[in-house]
């Protein structure tokens, strides 16, 4: 099965120059696990629910901008990769949420519960390295 058939294919994004509340807005309003930030519309991070909690909790929500708590540089993968491959690049970077790219533009997103609901028989390899690896 390809990334193409699994994945989520309206992708919230944020310019990289909004504010912090501006992210906790569109959280809110799209109950989303992740926003894309982009510049100019060109994919450069993701903010993820965990960057919130963690990065923004000591700065000013109005003035601190999405790019100065983002996670930039981030791992992407084409719309024709087979979703074993996106579940192997997650697994070694130990990440949960890959942006689909194609020609340059963002198509979709897909995360390792989209993986898991796919291929239930991930579900074990899935606890045991991302949930168990954050209970230590």
């Amino acid at each position: 099965m390809l990334v193409k058939d699994v994945m989520t294919k309206n992708v919230i994004t944020i310019d990289s120059n909004q504010t912090i509340l501006d992210a906790y807005k569109k959280y809110r309003d799209n109950k989303v696990g992740s926003l894309v930030v982009t510049d100019k519309e060109k994919l450069i991070g993701i903010v993820t629910e965990r960057d919130l909690i963690e990065k923004a909790i000591d700065k000013d929500l109005k003035t601190t901008l999405v790019k100065d708590i983002m996670t930039p540089n981030i791992k992407t993968i084409s719309p024709s990769e087979d979703i074993d491959t996106a579940s192997e690049l997650m697994e070694k970077f130990n990440i949960k949420k890959l942006p689909v790219i194609y020609n340059d533009n963002i198509t979709g997103i897909i995360t390792i519960n989209d993986i898991v609901h796919t291929k239930p028989e991930l579900t074990k390899r899935y606890i045991e390295t991302w949930i168990k690896t954050r209970w230590k």
